[in-house]
């Protein structure tokens, strides 16, 4: 019995298995990749920057004509004068000359424009240029030489102003022509031309106003009151200034 007992003793018992490694922890599911932030809205293109206007050219006036012609004049000259420019540098052609003349109400003959401009020749008329202080010294001797207005020409200045088309013209108005257009009348010499000639209604027939100036020219307001008549087109024909310039063919004077 013991001897049984010590041979089940010393059978040998099983050998238990070593403990394997721990098994690894599970890994945690990969979170999201965070989504893209949102672009930013497209900004809309600049708008084009205007280009800056070139430079109006500067004026010098000779002094001797500041003595003859009043700032308001000058400046309306430069406004007709710069209708017809062809340059940047604001100059017209020797052939467009005789047209701003025109145009600011004197009418001098092409032999009286050439002879002003020292008699170019034919194929310069296009070519040279001049400015507005060239122009204006040339404009002074032309005005200094073209004859005495008619009277077609005084009437015809007076029929700008002529809004009903019945011969007559606002005394308001031809008052304002005689104080500010050509030799400016005073207000006392104004009223002395203009004694008797208003209806009851302050019309003047302007006829019947150029026959009384003409009676009257030796005196030297009723002159100038002659010409400022004959210079009251001239602003309105600047309104067509820019239709006669485009549609000029060729070389005039």
């Amino acid at each position: 019995m013991a001897t049984d007992k010590q041979d089940a003793d010393a059978t040998p018992k099983a050998a238990s298995p070593a403990p394997g490694p721990a098994p690894a922890a599970a890994s945690p599911a990969p979170s999201p990749a965070p989504s893209p932030a949102p672009a930013p809205p497209a900004k809309s293109p600049a708008p084009p920057s205007k280009a800056p206007a070139p430079p109006k050219p500067e004026i010098k006036i000779d002094p001797a004509l500041l003595r003859e012609f009043s700032t308001d004049q000058i400046e309306d000259f430069k406004e007709a004068f710069l209708l017809f420019a062809k340059t940047s540098a604001g100059e017209i052609s020797f052939g467009q000359c005789g047209d701003v003349m025109r145009a600011l109400g004197q009418n001098p003959t092409n032999a009286q424009v050439l002879e002003v401009l020292g008699m170019p020749k034919p194929e310069d008329m296009d070519s040279k240029m001049m400015n507005f202080e060239t122009f204006l010294s040339v404009f002074y001797k032309v005005s200094q030489t073209v004859e005495k207005g008619t009277y077609e020409d005084f009437v015809e200045g007076l029929r700008v102003f002529d809004k009903q088309g019945d011969g007559t013209v606002m005394g308001a108005e031809l008052r304002h022509v005689l104080a500010t257009l050509g030799e400016r009348l005073t207000i006392g010499e104004v009223e002395q031309v203009m004694v008797g000639q208003e209806d009851m209604n302050g019309c003047i027939n302007y006829e019947d106003f150029v026959k009384h100036i003409m009676a009257n020219d030796a005196t030297a307001h009723h002159q100038a009151a002659g010409r400022a008549a004959a210079r009251g087109s001239a602003r309105a024909r600047r309104r067509d200034c820019s239709w006669r310039h485009n549609n000029t063919a060729g070389s005039t004077v």
